[in-house]
């Protein structure tokens, strides 16, 4: 079954960015997703099956952070869950592309419930995101 036709519902996101012509190199060349529709002011991109979109909105608001296994997580953030073939193979196209990471790729919460690997970079915008894959699918909401 297609992603596009799947039973799981997809979400829809809009996030702020201050420059298109960034986050079309950014999203487009860096990550890879295949983009939409646009306009002057927005541009759609497919995120894994998902509809995430880039408004252009040049006020942007201060980030902060929460501690989270000894690492400092910036908050807000969005991302993906993915495979950890998926996740290594995103891994290594951001630091072929010289993308500098917020937090370096490494397992968290290793040997407990929940563990995963993480990432954290951020967009031209400031924009966080984080991919993350699990150890066990069925730990995403372990307690």
């Amino acid at each position: 079954m297609s992603v596009l036709n799947s039973p799981i519902p997809r979400f829809h996101l809009a996030m702020p960015v201050d420059d298109l012509t960034a986050a079309r190199r950014f999203y487009g060349e860096v990550l890879g997703l295949l983009h939409g529709r646009s306009a002057e002011t927005w541009i759609d991109w497919n995120m894994y099956g998902h509809q995430f979109v880039t408004h252009l909105a040049p006020a942007r608001t201060q980030q902060i952070h929460n501690p989270v296994d000894g690492h400092d997580v910036p908050v807000p953030h969005f991302g993906l869950i993915l495979t950890i073939d998926d996740f290594h193979a995103l891994a290594d196209r951001l630091r072929t592309a010289g993308v500098l990471f917020v937090i370096e790729p490494y397992v968290r919460f290793a040997g407990q419930a929940g563990e995963q690997w993480t990432m954290f970079l951020l967009d031209p915008a400031g924009n966080a995101l984080e991919f993350k894959a699990f150890a066990d699918d069925d730990q995403v909401f372990a307690t």
